[in-house]
């Protein structure tokens, strides 16, 4: 709009008139200045390519101009970033120095970023390069680095051997979706390397990709791994082994884990009894020190697949008492629950109650609940077997003295009693908030109490987790073409940065 200047200005500004622009600025300013600050528009402008034809602004800047568009709207189609620029054209040429036109960012630009980035010879160049800018910018320890895998779900066709795939998810099991695996640095949980798969994938070997470009990147010696169960596959767990790094993660309690655990817990028991548990306290939030955890370590020989090489690594059987409440708790929620369903097999006399006649399908009635409860052996149940006669006469009419009768009997099963086996119970609550951790580092690098407490920190990958869905809105995804997928993908891991 124009405003007429009072005539002291006009004579100081030598115009009679003023020209004022209002545009809304948001956080724009702040997330540009920090994308710079990491190196985004130059690692992106030196690692994809410019066609010789190519106008506008560069990459780098296109990537830098979308990622704000996301952080602040919320919205990762393509669509809504040119109306997004519209209006703020002269911020956002006064933030980067050049003109900036709504076409810089139109759809069809932003799909050739999404193809770039989605090729591997591009994006992992430009991972490699990205960690090192901002972990020198930071001062960041780089020792600690965290695994974890999340699925992101979208309204997809499912083909064989596309990208979108049905899967187990926590989120949408109910929609097709793409496994993203990542890596991340401690303490501030920076994203370093990502991989995009299919989403029927499992976990367990997806791990060692990522491992392998992070310890490229960081070239630091003697990393620490942590992640969860699926990270304790033995391939994975032997190419660390062999590249001289450490791990750190639960044992899943299957197969020959968990034929083991019942004999560790045995031990440990034993061993709390006896005052023989290693504990570690700490200050809760009022001041007061509580028991986080206790437990014992043990040794073991692990060789590689093949028995190509071997080496020593420690078990840690830990228990939490915390973990330890909450099971129990679970426990007499499921004995209550298992009562009431027992009770609810011979309900009492009346009008649509069906009455159990056959022992059998009662015994087996109650084999069904004990297991679905998962409390076999911690209930008994008492029953009796009422037998009720009657003798009507045969045959349709008014009966007599000399008319023939018949003798029918009717038996009725009927629960008189449940009760719970307290001593085995109480046997069962006291295995309760036990886990087995495994890591080969020596007592010198990582302690008892060091692994639990670093283990509980496995927050920090779920909050760029969090952040990806609920501050990037990833889910549901927009993008259709596999290789949109990956790069937009790739691109929002970058954002959870800023």
């Amino acid at each position: 709009m124009r405003v007429q200047l009072a005539q002291q200005a006009q004579e100081i500004l030598g115009q009679s008139d003023l020209v004022i622009i209002t545009e809304r600025v948001d956080d724009v300013a702040l997330l540009i200045g920090q994308m710079v600050k990491m190196g985004f528009v130059e690692v992106l402008d030196r690692h994809i390519p410019r066609h010789w034809t190519q106008r506008g602004i560069s990459w780098g800047w296109t990537a830098v101009m979308w990622l704000a568009s996301i952080v602040t709207e919320g919205d990762h189609r393509k669509v809504s970033v040119e109306t997004y620029v519209k209006g703020m054209p002269h911020t956002l040429s006064q933030l980067t120095a050049q003109v900036i036109e709504p076409l810089d960012v139109r759809d069809d630009r932003l799909s050739h970023l999404l193809q770039h980035l989605s090729k591997p010879t591009y994006w992992h160049q430009i991972e490699h390069d990205l960690p090192a800018r901002s972990i020198e910018v930071y001062a960041l320890p780089q020792d600690v680095i965290r695994c974890d895998a999340t699925t992101v779900s979208g309204e997809h066709e499912v083909v064989e051997g596309g990208l979108v795939q049905f899967g187990q998810s926590k989120d949408e099991p109910t929609r097709p979706q793409i496994t993203v695996m990542l890596g991340s640095l401690d303490p501030l949980g920076m994203p370093l390397s990502t991989d995009v798969l299919s989403g029927e994938r499992a976990d367990d070997g997806l791990y060692l990709p990522v491992i392998e470009r992070m310890r490229t990147g960081l070239q630091s010696p003697g990393l620490l791994l942590v992640g969860d169960c699926q990270m304790s596959a033995l391939d994975t767990r032997a190419s660390l082994a062999r590249h001289q790094d450490w791990y750190l993660s639960p044992l899943p309690l299957t197969g020959a884990t968990a034929e083991a655990m019942d004999a560790w817990i045995t031990v440990g028991v034993r061993k709390r009894e006896a005052g023989e548990l290693a504990q570690i306290w700490r200050t809760n939030d009022r001041g007061h020190a509580v028991l986080a955890a206790e437990g014992y370590a043990c040794e073991r020989t692990c060789c590689a697949p093949g028995g190509e090489a071997s080496w020593s690594e420690r078990v840690w059987v830990v228990r939490s008492p915390l973990h330890a409440t909450q099971q129990a708790a679970g426990l007499a929620k499921r004995l209550r629950q298992a009562g009431t369903t027992l009770t609810a097999l011979t309900p009492p006399r009346g009008r649509g109650k069906r009455h159990s006649t056959d022992e059998a399908t009662l015994v087996e009635a109650m084999d069904r609940v004990l297991t679905a409860h998962r409390v076999e052996g911690l209930l008994s149940v008492a029953w009796d077997k009422p037998v009720e006669q009657s003798t009507p006469y045969v045959g349709r009419g008014r009966g007599s003295l000399s008319r023939e009768t018949r003798v029918i009997q009717t038996i009725r099963y009927h629960i008189t009693h449940i009760a719970r086996q307290e001593d085995t119970i109480a046997a069962r609550r006291q295995r309760f908030g036990g886990k087995a951790f495994v890591t080969h580092a020596g007592q010198e690098r990582l302690s008892l109490q060091a692994a639990v407490l670093c283990y509980r920190n496995e927050y920090r990958v779920e909050r760029i987790f969090n952040r990806l869905k609920s501050r990037l809105h990833i889910a549901p995804l927009f993008v259709k073409l596999h290789e949109h997928i990956e790069g937009l993908t790739y691109l929002l891991t970058r954002g959870v940065r800023v």
